[in-house]
């Protein structure tokens, strides 16, 4: 009934095994945790965005992007404070291979590196001479190499950035830090989103989100030592959406997911493509990552919450 309570609403215990952690395919059952719930970490914001994790401070970062700001999630003590503010309406971010932050920001059309110190430097804003049309999502592979989605999200209204004229077509970014080089890594989707690689770097998955057509998941072969992908594929196409994604190290996919009822939340993929299990949350959820001291703590950043899972099953590197 509409208006009555719900779990979330609820100061009772949720009863274990979750019943809100559902089991499609046998192969995501041992990923379960009979006695750990879903928690609601943090609410009361517009938008949740870019989980990142780090281990060293054991505290979570994530962008609330229409209001202009990354807010820290202490684990110590649960509570939640402002890491930076105005954040340029960052969406993305991740860690590179030397822990440092990287951020996609959609109001300076652009791609950070925080320094050990604090220090924001700019490591994309254009290619060929025009202007990036606002980076969404960002991994790094053990190269230090950075790929990043570049798909107009920034710049299509005031919400989460300004209004601007799109300068590129929306596209997938392989910028190497060491010699200041960026290519073209994917050019053939029509807005590309959330992206990872597999564990062994052999596969990187993107999320293919058009604005009024069919949305889905492709999968590339990455070759030429790591430097480029080919055989983009189908991945995942059926009822709902992926955004933010990120692999495990058995190579499962799970992705933040929208759908509605039943879909918003979670889902997680097998390597073969075939849905194994959903994680179902009152919001869409936007986007994931691993933490926690022994990174099997799912974070997940949906719509104006973040929540929490302890699984048995631990983030690869990279994202």
């Amino acid at each position: 009934m509409p208006g009555s309570p719900t779990r979330w609403d609820s100061p009772q215990p949720i009863r274990y095994p979750d019943p809100d952690v559902v089991v499609l395919d046998e192969r995501f059952r041992p990923m379960v945790l009979g006695n750990a719930a879903i928690r609601r970490i943090a609410t009361g914001f517009a938008f949740t965005e870019g989980p990142v994790w780090f281990g060293d401070g054991r505290f979570l970062l994530f962008s609330d992007i229409p209001n202009d700001r990354i807010l820290r999630w202490d684990e110590t003590t649960g509570g939640i404070s402002v890491f930076r503010e105005p954040s340029h309406y960052a969406n993305g971010n991740t860690r590179d291979r030397q822990g440092r932050l990287l951020t996609c920001e959609h109001d300076t059309q652009r791609l950070t590196r925080t320094a050990y110190d604090g220090a924001v430097v700019t490591l994309a804003e254009r290619f060929e001479g025009r202007k990036l049309t606002g980076p969404n999502d960002v991994v790094v592979k053990s190269d230090g190499t950075i790929w990043f989605s570049d798909n107009g999200a920034g710049t299509r209204g005031n919400y989460l950035g300004h209004a601007a004229l799109q300068e590129l077509p929306f596209r997938v970014y392989r910028l190497d830090p060491r010699s200041n080089s960026m290519t073209v890594a994917v050019g053939d989707m029509a807005r590309p989103n959330g992206l990872c690689f597999s564990p062994d770097e052999s596969r990187l998955y993107v999320v293919d989100t058009p604005y009024g057509q069919p949305r889905y998941t492709r999968v590339y072969d990455v070759v030429e030592n790591g430097t480029r992908v080919v055989n983009g594929r189908t991945f995942f196409d059926g009822d709902g959406w992926a955004d933010g994604i990120r692999c495990d190290t058995a190579g499962n996919v799970w992705c933040g997911f929208s759908g509605g009822e039943g879909q918003d939340g979670v889902a997680v993929f097998a390597p073969d493509g075939t849905l194994i299990g959903r994680i179902l949350l009152p919001e869409r959820c936007a986007n994931v990552c691993f933490g926690g001291r022994k990174r099997n703590r799912l974070f997940m950043a949906a719509s104006q919450s973040v929540y929490a899972l302890y699984v048995e099953a631990q983030g690869a590197a990279g994202g």
